[in-house]
């Protein structure tokens, strides 16, 4: 995110925050899914969703390129279905113990993110074990 604009990077954290709102995910889940520090209020949520963007934090970053890198494997999966990716993030699978894969990432953290990206993204699957 270095090299993007102010307005930029504004517009990159909204559209993160939509799409973790898109997936049903209420603000405090959205501060535990982003691993940011357990004291960060609901209002810095809202504050991503209006003027200010992402810290430039290294942990922050990783997590959200994951994210991103499974909400274009869902755009991909489900080209014709824009709720598509939304449902399967939230229906019960038995590749992550029977849990959804929103669960499975709140619980397990990182591990599980990368996880499901994995399992959803065979490109990226490719790259982060060839």
């Amino acid at each position: 995110m270095q090299d993007l604009t102010q307005e930029q990077k504004i517009e990159f954290t909204r559209r993160v925050i939509n799409m973790l709102d898109d997936w049903g995910l209420d603000d405090s889940d959205q501060i535990r899914l982003l691993g940011l520090p357990e004291e960060t209020r609901s209002r810095q949520i809202r504050k991503y969703r209006n003027e200010t963007p992402f810290p430039d934090d290294e942990k922050l970053m990783e997590r959200v390129e994951h994210l991103v890198g499974i909400a274009d494997a869902l755009r991909t999966s489900y080209p014709t279905n824009a709720a598509g990716g939304s449902m399967w993030m939230n229906r019960r699978n038995s590749r992550f113990n029977d849990r959804t894969p929103l669960a499975a990432m709140l619980e397990d953290g990182l591990r599980s993110i990368v996880a499901i990206r994995i399992h959803l993204d065979c490109a990226y699957d490719w790259h982060a074990n060839g």
